[in-house]
């Protein structure tokens, strides 16, 4: 449930940063690692412990989107989306070679969240680290529903997102909500990054492994859908964690992908996506 926690807010920053661009952003993994290397920096300069570098690594983030939309994304908007996929796949790579240029190839340790240990409970052994995922990425998930759905700020943001062409028209500043929600993926992708990146280290090369999770989460969820990605988020963390425990990681990711495959060749919309044809 931890790991399809942290999976789900790399979904959920993955959809935000898909529907206001109205393409895929590849460089999204790479955000969240990125996240992971600022936690580890911040956190080796000050020593800070995990629940303190939350909001810095948010911030940092946060500039981070604002500066990949700047750079990769809005001044393509007008062009079709196979540019953005093109310059997105460049600014991966450039985040990819200058975090190994600066931090090497060897994983780090991003700071706990919640300390090492763990705690009984009915039986059970329960690790702190992955309680605390779990309870943080929760709250960030009614947080962040709770934008979009009950203030005039994520209701401006669906609607850019649903027809920027409209929201135009009726006097929405549509680059600055779009801004917006590539200034909140990215905060939640460095979230992420600092999430995982205590348990499963911080290396410069996992963007693309982190880009492929998002994707299959929502491609199973349903393009668009935030709830779907959030449920295929939750369900591969779920899924990855029962197989690989029983068959191990190479059976683990087999399993996976042919699970994806056989869903798509029955529902290729995803479990929670709307017909093509039924849409308005």
């Amino acid at each position: 449930m931890a790991l399809g926690m942290a999976y789900a807010l790399v979904a959920l920053g993955f959809v935000l940063a898909l529907n206001a661009a109205g393409a895929v952003n590849f460089a999204h993994g790479d955000l969240v690692v990125l996240g992971g290397a600022v936690a580890v920096a911040i956190g080796a300069w000050t020593s800070l412990p995990g629940v303190a570098l939350l909001p810095l690594v948010a911030a940092a983030l946060a500039l981070a989107g604002i500066v990949a939309a700047r750079v990769a994304i809005t001044p393509l908007a007008a062009r079709p989306p196979e540019a953005t996929f093109v310059a997105t796949i460049a600014l991966a790579a450039i985040i990819e070679q200058g975090l190994t240029v600066e931090m090497g190839t060897a994983p780090r340790t991003a700071p706990a969240l919640a300390g090492s240990g763990s705690f009984a409970m009915a039986g059970l052994a329960l690790g702190r680290q992955p309680i605390a995922i779990i309870v943080l990425g929760g709250a960030l998930v009614l947080a962040t529903w709770f934008l979009l759905e009950r203030t005039q700020t994520g209701r401006r943001m669906r609607a850019v997102s649903a027809d920027r062409h409209m929201a135009r028209a009726v006097g929405i500043p549509v680059g600055r909500y779009v801004l917006l929600s590539l200034a909140l993926a990215g905060a939640l992708a460095g979230i992420a990054g600092l999430l995982l990146g205590h348990q499963f280290l911080v290396a410069p090369t996992q963007g693309a492994g982190y880009m492929l999770k998002a994707y299959i989460a929502v491609a199973l969820g349903g393009w668009g859908s935030v709830p779907g990605a959030l449920l295929g988020a939750l369900g591969i963390g779920v899924f990855e964690t029962f197989v690989s425990a029983a068959f191990g990681d190479a059976w683990a990711s087999a399993a996976l992908y042919i699970s994806v495959l056989v869903v798509l060749a029955v529902r290729p919309q995803g479990l929670f996506g709307e017909p093509v044809g039924r849409r308005a």
